[in-house]
């Protein structure tokens, strides 16, 4: 197996620390509503199963198995 890296970044790190790009973010979420709104991006999310719990993570599990 080899080398691995993980990374992952706060949506609201820019405003977090104040940085000045700032406004990019404003930017990039701006964006991403035009999108969504255009169905250019579409969610995948059709239901609520309720709480985070371990028999609601099996049937997760299980609903995206089936497609």
């Amino acid at each position: 197996m080899g080398p691995f890296a993980a990374s992952s970044e706060s949506m609201f790190t820019r405003s977090l620390f104040e940085t000045q790009d700032m406004i990019a973010q404003y930017r990039l979420l701006n964006e991403v509503s035009e999108l969504v709104d255009a169905a250019v991006f579409r969610t995948r999310f059709a239901e609520s199963l309720g709480a985070i719990d371990a028999a609601n993570l099996k049937k997760a599990h299980a609903l995206i198995e089936s497609g």
